[in-house]
């Protein structure tokens, strides 16, 4: 069975346990995720996508423009995958969704008029990766270490956070892939802000550098740490406690597990190393997919981990963060975001010993 039946198949069983007609998907994810990695946007900031999918219990119909018809018919190869278009000239009103579906009983992947909300199980369907997407997650990984490192390592005092964030989406768009969250933080905006987007402030001693890569509709999410002179022992004392957290949940995150298990071994580390309650301050992450997070691990999240999931947990204690993207595997557990030669910070859990990502270091 190759991908997309696969996907339909699942698509379809959630529609018959709904009592369904129809899903509709209209999310960038949701997109990609339903047609081996299409990708359905214009602007990329955008969280719907310019076509929608429906697929009912016989057909697979595409719904869009004649502008994006032609490309998602000759490059994205939505023919060939079997999708029938419906594409209505761009100045026509753009009702031919809500025909199609009149009489239905319809759910979709968020907001739609009349739809149940399928939007959490459509998630945790694109959690369950097949190994043709794990194999792709692997190239991503490579590809986002790579970038973050090129772009790290041109960092200089004097930058200013937005000609850092440039540095990085460049590597980024270099290696094929797009930088869908590119966030850069310098000296004190590293310690007052868990999401810094980029300013006109210039680098004088420490930077932060945070990626969402995405290829192919897959998403990638990794940080790391520049420091220009030797890093002050707080700051040290800091990073190895979120290198700590880390690898505990990393170890922890295996097939069969609740998310809620291995985020309370996670809040109880940072209590041990004396941060009990920076946890509070930011999500600590959850299962990737064609979303940096397709949901967050809360302290009452029931869902068990799989094998062939990928996750990216991102443990932070004001001023320092650790954050890298993994495969679960039957045996173990894979870095896919891993950088060869940066220094790390070795911490053994239950007997295996996990390398995350140190502060570099330029002196």
């Amino acid at each position: 069975m190759n991908e997309l039946t696969e996907k339909l198949k699942e698509l379809r069983a959630l529609a018959s346990a709904h009592g369904l007609d129809a899903i509709l998907l209209q999310r960038v994810g949701s997109f990609a995720w339903a047609t081996d990695g299409a990708s359905g946007f214009v602007n990329t900031a955008q969280t719907l996508a310019e076509s929608t999918l429906a697929i009912t219990a016989e057909d697979q119909y595409l719904f869009t423009n004649k502008i994006e018809a032609v490309r998602l018919e000759a490059e994205e190869n939505l023919l060939a995958q079997g999708w029938q278009v419906r594409s209505i000239p761009w100045f026509e009103s753009p009702g031919a969704i809500a025909e199609f579906s009149r009489g239905m009983k319809v759910g979709a992947d968020g907001f739609f008029p009349g739809a149940v909300d399928l939007s959490s199980e459509i998630a945790h369907l694109r959690t369950h990766l097949t190994p043709e997407e794990g194999q792709r997650f692997r190239s991503l990984g490579c590809l986002s270490g790579q970038a973050m490192d090129a772009a790290i390592r041109s960092v200089r005092p004097g930058q200013s956070e937005y000609e850092i964030a440039a540095i990085l989406e460049a590597e980024t768009g270099r290696r094929s892939a797009q930088a869908t969250v590119n966030m850069v933080a310098t000296d004190e905006r590293i310690f007052r802000f868990r999401h810094p987007l980029p300013t006109a402030r210039k680098l004088e001693r420490y930077a932060m550098l945070v990626l969402c890569a995405r290829r192919q509709g897959l998403v990638c999410s990794i940080t790391r740490l520049v420091h220009f002179g030797r890093v002050p022992d707080e700051i040290q004392r800091k990073a190895e406690a979120a290198a700590e957290v880390d690898a505990v949940m990393i170890a922890a995150t295996r097939p069969g597990r609740e998310l809620r298990e291995i985020l309370q071994r996670g809040i109880e580390t940072y209590a041990r190393t004396g941060f009990a309650d920076e946890w509070r301050l930011h999500h600590q992450g959850g299962p990737a997919g064609y979303e940096p997070r397709e949901f967050l691990a809360r302290p009452d999240s029931t869902e068990k981990v799989a094998a062939g999931q990928v996750f990216a947990w991102n443990p932070s204690i004001s001023g320092v963060k650790s954050e890298d993207t993994f495969l679960v595997g039957e045996d173990g557990n894979e870095i896919l975001t891993i950088i060869p030669g940066w220094p790390t910070i070795s911490e053994k859990v239950d007997g295996q010993v996990w390398e995350r990502p140190a502060i570099l270091e330029v002196l």
